[in-house]
C-alpha cells in the first residue's frame, strides 16, 4: 500500500517533550512511502522532505536547513512487549519496533527521523564571522570598534606565563 501526506511542522513539534521551548521549527513536511505486510511483520519504507528553521550557531541569524531522508522500519506485533525497554539494542535494532492493534502511528517515527537530522551547530555560511564577544555586533554585516587584543582580566596573570624546558 502506498501513502503520502503533507503537513505543517507545528503538529509534529507537539510530539516533543518540553513543548514550551523548541530550538527549531519545521517549515512544511511531505511524507511518502509504502507499507508491506508479510505474515505479522510490517515493513515501512518512508521518504520525508522538510526544512528545519534554526538560528545560526555563530551570529544568531535565522537559518533554514533542507532535510530529505529515507528510512525503513520493520514492525512486529507487541504481544507483551509494551512498556519493556531493552537497553541492549544494537544499531541494527534501531529500525525495528512493535505495533499493537490494527493501527500504526507514523508520526513518532517521522519525528524521530527529523530530530536525528537536526544539525548540532547550524551555520548561515561556512565563513560566518559570528558576533563580537565584547559588544555583540554581527561581524558579517558591520565592524565594531572593539580592540582585538582585549584580554579578560581574570586571565591577566597568564599574560606573562612562559614555559621553560
Amino acid at each position: 500500500m502506498e501513502f503520502h501526506f503533507s503537513q505543517e511542522g507545528e503538529k509534529f513539534l507537539q510530539l516533543l517533550p518540553g513543548k514550551e521551548k523548541n530550538d527549531f521549527s519545521l517549515h512544511g513536511l511531505k511524507v511518502t512511502g509504502s507499507v508491506q505486510k508479510v505474515c505479522n511483520a510490517v515493513s515501512l519504507q518512508v521518504k520525508l522532505e522538510t526544512a528545519i528553521g534554526m538560528e545560526c550557531g555563530r551570529c544568531l541569524e535565522p537559518v533554514t536547513c533542507p532535510v530529505e531522508a529515507e528510512f525503513v522500519y520493520t514492525l512486529v506485533p507487541a504481544e507483551g512487549k509494551i512498556g519493556e525497554e531493552d537497553s541492549s539494542r544494537s544499531d541494527e535494532d534501531l529500525n525495528f519496533g512493535y505495533y499493537s492493534d490494527e493501527v500504526i502511528e507514523l508520526d513518532p517515527l517521522v519525528m524521530e527521523q527529523i530530530v536525528l537530522r537536526v544539525p548540532i551547530k547550524p551555520l548561515c555560511d561556512d565563513l560566518c564571522k559570528g558576533l563580537c564577544p565584547h559588544c555583540g555586533t554581527n561581524l558579517n554585516t558591520d565592524s565594531c570598534g572593539c580592540k582585538s587584543g582585549i584580554i579578560d582580566h581574570r586571565f591577566s596573570a597568564l599574560k606573562n606565563f612562559k614555559v621553560t624546558k
